[in-house]
């Protein structure tokens, strides 16, 4: 079965409507044809010009990133495959997606990113066989503590992302789940130093924004984007990709979760 491929925006329409994140899902998008990403009429990189700074719009790399996390929480297998090559292209490691695809068991389970796993596997193996030498990345240079360290190390952590320290009835009622969040997913996984804060918030942010009920927490991640230098922006492109190239659901979700998010920010003032 052919990998599925994506519609990509025409010259024509950024003329029209003059949009820098069209032209971003361009540079994205515009990659080779082993990818199946790319389009007849798509304006080639060197043809872009936009007036948006750069720490305005996601790069290439960080939108692979979100639509990898989206399509694995959906278990959508062949735009998971594309996107993972789209992400290798876009200068995405083989270690950063092994990253990505571990840190999301926390929030869609052990099943989805074993899955994934073995999906990225092939990927890099077929990359490989087409003579596809792709960076293997970093491993960690400094290792993660252990014991009471890594709890406080995993605190810190869950409260400069929070916002604030993390309490409340639910952590009242089952202190045991605060404890696992603040020594395993604050802890082991956030003090790990192979992937920046701001690529695993873009990972968060599109495997919940795919995840049916997660609505409370997306509304969470989006701010906790935005505390770890990520943009309104930003996030506002991460919402038109999944809405363009991931499931409609998906992006409406995360349209409402952002607006919330900007909402209470403005609201704390």
């Amino acid at each position: 079965m052919p990998t599925k491929t994506f519609p990509l925006p025409r010259a024509s329409a950024i003329a029209r409507h003059g949009s820098a994140l069209a032209a971003s899902i361009i540079l994205a998008m515009n990659l080779p044809a082993a990818t199946a990403f790319a389009a007849p009429g798509a304006l080639a990189p060197n043809e872009l010009t936009s007036s948006t700074p750069a720490s305005e719009v996601l790069s290439a790399r960080q939108q692979a990133i979100a639509l990898i996390a989206s399509f694995m929480a959906a278990s959508d297998m062949p735009r998971l495959r594309a996107a993972l090559n789209q992400g290798l292209d876009a200068g995405l490691t083989v270690s950063e997606a092994k990253e990505v695809l571990v840190q999301l068991y926390a929030y869609v389970g052990f099943p989805r990113s074993l899955n994934a796993l073995g999906e990225l596997m092939a990927v890099v193996q077929a990359r490989k066989a087409r003579g596809i030498d792709d960076a293997p990345g970093k491993e960690l240079r400094r290792p993660v503590p252990t014991g009471e360290a890594l709890r406080e190390a995993g605190i810190a952590n869950q409260t400069r992302i929070s916002g604030g320290p993390v309490k409340g009835p639910v952590f009242d009622f089952a202190p045991v789940i605060n404890q696992y969040l603040q020594t395993h997913l604050f802890g082991d996984i956030f003090e790990r130093d192979n992937l920046d804060w701001q690529s695993r918030e873009l990972a968060t942010v599109g495997a919940l924004a795919a995840t049916p009920g997660a609505e409370p927490q997306l509304r969470s991640h989006m701010a906790a984007s935005m505390r770890v230098g990520l943009t309104a922006a930003q996030l506002r492109q991460v919402v038109q990709l999944l809405k363009e190239y991931g499931d409609a659901e998906a992006g409406k979700r995360a349209d409402q979760a952002l607006s919330q998010a900007l909402a209470a920010a403005t609201e704390a003032r």
